[in-house]
């Protein structure tokens, strides 16, 4: 077992001329709860799309609990224990939610699944679906249709979509993001209460939200590593405040 559950090594990506990702380290811990910030343009969601075979990169490697997956398709990788909410399909808007987390949990356990017609459903698929949506505080959605709920509690339902596959490493690119300020609430409560042994890694620009909940937070700045450290340090880092953290506001 590596001591890593997610890990970069000199991992660089090019797009012609232009340089996005440079030399990046990045070792996600077991059980960690890291964010990854930066101002626009920094090459956080490009980083994202290199460790989930979105892109392949043009120098270094990836490894995910010590295997090297370079080289991966994303489904190799997501069978290997990595997820991500934007690589799960859009939401079945007329079906319930019950219904969205039961298409990967049926597909993970390798059963039949039906969604139409009076064939009830397999046992063992309704019984981990039940119990994910309790664990998560959703269980009272689970007989509602997507088009019926609130954006925010949508945003619950793609991350019980990505943990219906059993990760070992969860990547949620801005949970947040798009979510009116009376809704915001919901994606805290969720992300903590995620089980502890999966390793969540998310990008978000609600500093509130990443001071709340990550344990280590790494600063890019034009695809390469400012810094790296705790919330305390990184509060504290005047690079970070200049460069990232007075810059927010600005688009």
């Amino acid at each position: 077992m590596s001591a890593y559950a997610l890990e970069t090594r000199n991992l660089c990506k090019r797009f012609g001329s232009i340089q996005v990702t440079r030399d990046v380290d990045l070792k996600i811990a077991r059980g960690a709860r890291h964010a990854l910030i930066g101002p626009n343009g920094a090459g956080k969601t490009t980083l994202v799309n290199l460790m989930t075979g979105v892109f392949a990169p043009s120098g270094g490697q990836i490894l995910l609990d010590g295997q090297d997956i370079t080289g991966a398709t994303p489904q190799r990788r997501v069978g290997g224990g990595l997820a991500r909410t934007f690589q799960i399909n859009a939401l079945f808007s007329q079906l319930t939610v019950a219904e969205n987390v039961a298409i990967p949990t049926a597909q993970r356990l390798d059963v039949s699944w039906r969604l139409w017609g009076k064939t009830s459903g397999h046992p063992r698929v309704v019984e981990e679906v039940a119990r994910l949506l309790d664990e998560l505080g959703i269980l009272a959605l689970a007989g509602k249709r997507i088009v019926d709920l609130a954006y925010g509690h949508r945003r619950l339902v793609e991350i019980a979509i990505a943990l219906a596959l059993k990760p070992q490493v969860l990547l949620l690119d801005e949970p947040a993001a798009g979510i009116p300020n009376s809704e915001s609430g919901v994606i805290l409560e969720l992300l903590e209460r995620l089980p502890q042994d999966i390793s969540i890694v998310f990008i978000e620009h609600d500093m509130n939200l990443v001071f709340r909940f990550a344990q280590q937070i790494t600063v890019l700045v034009e695809g390469a590593v400012l810094t790296e450290g705790t919330v305390a340090e990184i509060r504290a880092d005047e690079r970070v405040r200049n460069v990232y953290l007075g810059k927010r506001h600005h688009g």
